[in-house]
């Protein structure tokens, strides 16, 4: 993984500092809260329902132990002993003393992470496919990219403030595990006609108010042409894009305002301006980046280890494990071990100190020292041997770990919802919590399959409902907490907006909601099929009939 060079030491360490200082102001007043804003929304903090939340950057997803270990230990020394991953592979904590954020930082700065673009209306935390470097049909690791599009973006003076936060997602398999396309910029590796390694660039997509799904704007960019091209993207944005209307401003908007086609124009205007030169990425660049991401020294071994299979057939519980959370790996005789951040009873994503703990010990024995975060508020040991998992299956069982619902109805995305967050109109969690025990049953979940459900708290779609096959989206009637039901989102290569299916339940009646849902899928779907399918099938009459008695 990534080191810090020089360059980064310094203006982590620099950010600290001044950031110290300016907390300093403002606890003995000097500062008023609006003038602190800016400059706390600058370091990644956040005003809550009831206290500040640090967002951490995880970039791509990807952690060492020794960092893991520093974010369970900021959890334990200055939060309540717990952070919440996220669907943008980071972590938040929501009860931090303002007067200790600035030893959070300096902490983190001592394993090389911070909190700098976590928020405000600059380029965020760049994400990418929590199973790079090791899914089998990858082009390249996209993590390689996801780094220099970081290093260039950092700090950037032009779009250090652009019209809204802008977002950028990297993936290099056919398969979209990282949302491209509900990104301000998807950037989906290809080959072209001559075999050679490039960008797909689609741009404007997003989810919130007005959920778009991104339009490809060139098929293919050149690796060399990336940075250049991505300057010219930013560029137009930032002339063109509204800044007097805040729902107005995303890129998404002026995209559908002006069209993709002349958007696409636009950009190539502004990019012959400025390509060939000083952005044009070098090779040896490339390859020097690359080498941070090169593949552990795999041991060679059989593609099927003997008592792997042997411990499979003596432990039905192992073996419900391995098939529900284990991934093929590219290298023969490894497994990929996704892990649940989603019991029965817990927040989804929340992980405390003592787990993150087990986590980092863990993947220091069996994972090559690196642990990913998903989109899905989960986490991945990316490099297991299939010789180790029964002992890895024995070690996360004992910490609370072991659940098997990855891809599942329990496995659930939410965002903190009204328990936390001051744009909130209803709460996620408990919501999460009362279906995932609802649907406890193992038996049941597999019986069902393979199934998306996700929830958000209000319209800014933090926990992606518009991109679940069920999503749930918080509304307020009258002071009362109702949910709003959409059907057939996909995130993925297939992308799709939910559809709102009619008139919202009532907290008390959303899980009943769910479960005829569901039960109407089981119905109507064919030879195992997906929801997304079953519903594009048969349509919403079905499901409205089941809910509300009419199609």
């Amino acid at each position: 993984m990534y080191r810090y060079d020089e360059f980064d030491h310094t203006l982590v360490r620099e950010r600290v500092e001044q950031f110290r200082g300016q907390v300093a102001r403002r606890l003995i007043g000097e500062l008023t809260e609006d003038q602190f804003k800016p400059l706390r929304l600058m370091n990644g903090l956040y005003r809550q329902l009831h206290a500040y939340m640090l967002r951490v950057a995880i970039p791509y997803g990807t952690l060492s132990s020794r960092q893991l270990r520093m974010l369970a230990h900021i959890a334990r020394t200055y939060d309540r002993g717990y952070g919440h991953f996220t669907t943008r592979q980071n972590i938040q904590y929501n009860w931090p003393r303002l007067a200790d954020v600035p030893d959070i930082l300096a902490d983190l700065a001592s394993v090389e992470m911070h909190a700098i673009q976590t928020s405000g209306n600059c380029i965020r935390n760049v994400t990418a496919d929590h199973y790079a470097g090791v899914a089998a049909d990858e082009i390249e690791d996209p993590r390689i990219y996801a780094e220099i599009i970081r290093q260039w973006s950092t700090f950037h003076p032009e779009f250090s403030f652009l019209p809204r936060k802008f977002k950028i997602a990297v993936t290099g398999t056919a398969h979209d595990r990282a949302a491209v396309r509900f990104h301000d910029i998807g950037l989906h590796m290809r080959r072209n006609a001559r075999g050679e390694a490039g960008f797909e660039v689609l741009v404007g997509g997003g989810q919130g108010r007005t959920p778009v799904i991104a339009q490809t704007i060139s098929k293919f960019v050149a690796r060399r042409d990336l940075l250049s091209y991505l300057e010219a993207i930013l560029r137009v944005y930032n002339m063109l894009g509204r800044r007097d209307n805040i729902f107005k401003a995303r890129i998404k908007i002026l995209v559908q305002s002006v069209g993709a086609a002349k958007f696409a124009e636009l950009v190539e205007t502004e990019w012959e301006h400025i390509r060939g030169g000083e952005l044009d990425l070098p090779a040896a660049e490339i390859a020097r980046i690359r080498a941070y991401f090169a593949p552990p020294a795999y041991a060679l071994l059989a593609p099927r280890d003997a008592d792997y299979e042997a411990a499979r057939r003596g432990d039905r519980a192992f073996d419900r494990w391995c098939d529900i959370n284990v991934a093929p790996h590219k290298q023969p005789g490894y497994a990929i071990a996704n892990v649940s951040l989603k019991p029965e009873g817990r927040p989804p994503g929340d992980a405390s100190a003592e787990q993150m703990e087990v986590l980092a010990d863990l993947a220091e024995t069996f994972s090559c020292d690196e642990i990913r975060i998903t989109h899905k508020q989960n986490a991945v040991l990316a490099h297991v041997r299939q010789a180790d998992l029964y002992e890895l299956w024995r070690r996360l069982d004992a910490a609370g770990l072991a659940t098997a619902n990855i891809g599942l109805t329990t496995d659930i995305i939410a965002c903190p919802g009204l328990d936390y967050c001051n744009l909130a109109n209803a709460r996620s969690i408990p919501v999460a919590q009362a279906i995932t025990s609802h649907f406890s049953d193992p038996d049941r979940q597999v019986e069902i399959g393979a199934l998306r459900i996700n929830i958000s708290g209000c319209i800014n779609a933090c926990g992606h409902h518009h991109v679940g096959d069920i999503g749930l989206l918080g509304v307020d009637r009258k002071g009362e907490e109702y949910y709003q039901i959409t059907l057939g989102g996909s995130p993925d290569e297939n992308a799709a907006i939910g559809e709102r299916i009619g008139p919202a339940f009532a907290y008390d009646d959303v899980v009943g909601a769910v479960d005829r849902v569901i039960a109407t899928y089981l119905a109507e779907r064919r030879d195992g099929e997906m929801f997304g399918d079953t519903y594009r099938r048969v349509g919403p009459a079905p499901f409205k009939e089941t809910l509300y008695g009419t199609a």
